[in-house]
């Protein structure tokens, strides 16, 4: 846990060991969800269909990756619904 814990809060949130130290563990837990959250919901920005239709093809763990950001988008409002991945255009 702890290892998993303070490297992405170092890397990416640029907190130094000092910060980390002083801050509560509550408070690191929350800041690790909301950057797990932040990156399940910007993992696929950037990517146009025939991307993703191509990776689908080759990396089947892709769509257990598109499966999560999908539902994170769902639980806050981004997308209106579930649509299959004919309607969605990527087959």
């Amino acid at each position: 846990m702890v290892v998993g814990c303070i490297i992405p809060l170092m890397k990416d949130l640029n907190m130094s060991w000092s910060q980390i130290k002083k801050t509560p563990r509550y408070e690191l837990e929350g800041l690790a969800l909301g950057l797990s959250e932040y990156v399940t919901l910007h993992a696929f920005d950037g990517y146009s269909a025939e991307d993703l239709k191509e990776s689908f093809k080759s990396k089947p763990e892709v769509r257990e990756q598109w499966n999560a950001y999908q539902a994170a988008r769902r639980k806050y409002g981004l997308v209106k619904g579930a649509k299959s991945f004919k309607e969605a255009g990527l087959i």
